[in-house]
């Protein structure tokens, strides 16, 4: 499976690519950032992160896309810059029909070093060690992509399997008989 790893962002949107299995040695296939420019009006920038995703997308042709959720921060306004970037690359998947997942920064860091309270460095180190690269990606936005891609190539088959589960348990539960509720329960 190829995966595009996405970390959102209106100065430096992170860009990567891996591909392979679970339980198997990765491949970085591309990493990089699109850059706008700070004195660019939002809706100029958002216009330069779309295109740069469509390049992306059209250059390395991935099964999917893993885009870094956006959480709660202290500065309103950096959270609304990352929230627009994420927006514009989950469309940008969705209008090709490719899936879209979204990882907690915590998921990611806890997914590629063991834990979800890592450092920045630590992240870029093991992005490193698991694509077998001789030095962290840089800027970090280009290797926190990558994690995002590993991410989702570790967490999709048990995420996938886990939805089978629950299709298949409401499945059931709706085609069994209805059967009467004991008194004071609504249904």
């Amino acid at each position: 499976m190829r995966v595009l790893g996405v970390d959102p962002g209106l100065t430096r949107c992170g860009l990567g690519v891996v591909e392979g299995v679970a339980g198997r040695p990765l491949t970085m296939k591309a990493v990089g950032v699109v850059r706008t420019p700070a004195d660019a009006g939002i809706p100029e920038r958002l216009v330069l992160i779309e295109r740069g995703m469509e390049e992306w997308l059209d250059a390395h042709r991935p099964e999917a896309v893993a885009v870094e959720r956006v959480f709660s921060q202290h500065n309103v306004r950096t959270v609304m810059g990352t929230a627009q970037a994420s927006a514009v690359a989950m469309l940008c998947a969705a209008r090709r029909g490719l899936p879209v997942a979204l990882h907690t920064p915590s998921e990611v860091k806890a997914a590629v070093t063991g834990t979800g309270r890592a450092e920045k460095a630590q992240v870029g180190a093991m992005v490193a060690r698991l694509l077998r690269l001789t030095s962290p990606p840089r800027p970090a936005d280009a290797a926190d992509a990558l994690a995002l891609a590993i991410c989702h190539l570790w967490r999709a088959p048990a995420q996938q399997r886990l939805s089978r589960l629950q299709q298949a348990h409401a499945a059931a539960r709706g085609a069994a008989p209805d059967q009467r509720a004991p008194k004071g329960t609504v249904r």
